[in-house]
């Protein structure tokens, strides 16, 4: 099995083993009699920051004041719940990301890192407020970063710097939305809103694969969906 295909099935593995143990706890009647799946289909905002909070190692000789940027992306999410009371439920979403890093400060407009894509395994822990046919709930869960194919920017590549890697991230994460019944057959609207916290290292490496840069960032993304729901 090679790296990449490795880091996903850890991933995998993250996402999906803390709901199967909720699961599996639980008694059989309890899940017989209160348990409700409910999938959705979100087209998903990621809004991460990316600002570098501390350099580790500046070989290269990066100007003093340069900082970074992540930009933004839209993609398709599914989240998968189940409601183990009526008002507590476990979620897991899947989702793939891709994202650019770029320069500010001193290096405004250099590109840095080049299409990273990230897969955000997550696994959040929900209370929905009873507050009639409209469910608001609030959440929160570990998540497990995994950087897939990231490479580097035009620039870090003139500057020597032709090898990139993302180290791999253990996070938090808090979730506020709402779930709206539409009729009685299980559609519904969903709106959802998450902050991630999260600090990773990026590091560069020369074609010899010395590490001449290294730097922490603030990756902080905020995520808000918005889409259609199915409960049975």
């Amino acid at each position: 099995m090679n790296v990449r295909y490795g880091r996903l099935a850890r991933a995998t593995l993250m996402t999906v083993a803390p709901a199967a143990m909720v699961l599996t706890a639980m008694p059989a009647a309890a899940q017989d009699s209160q348990g409700k799946w409910q999938v959705k289909l979100m087209g998903t905002a990621v809004l991460p920051d990316g600002k570098i909070k501390t350099v580790l190692n500046n070989a290269a000789g990066v100007p003093a004041g340069t900082q970074a940027k992540a930009n933004d992306n839209i993609v398709p999410t599914l989240a998968i719940e189940y409601f183990f009371s009526p008002n507590f439920s476990v979620e897991t979403i899947c989702c793939l990301t891709q994202h650019d890093v770029d320069g500010a400060g001193a290096l405004a407009g250099a590109e840095l890192v080049s299409n990273i894509k990230i897969l955000p395994a997550t696994v959040s822990f929900k209370a929905h407020l009873p507050l009639g046919p409209i469910k608001p709930y609030v959440g929160a869960g570990p998540t497990y970063f995994i950087f897939i194919d990231e490479k580097s920017g035009a620039t870090t590549k003139a500057l020597g710097l032709t090898k990139q890697h993302l180290d791999d991230k253990v996070g938090v994460m808090l979730q506020a939305g709402v779930d709206i019944p539409l009729g009685a057959k299980g559609f519904g609207l969903s709106l959802d809103a998450k902050r991630y916290f999260l600090h990773p290292v990026a590091r560069w490496y020369n074609a010899a694969g010395t590490e001449l840069l290294a730097t922490r960032h603030k990756l902080d993304p905020w995520v808000l969906s918005a889409g259609v729901a199915y409960r049975f």
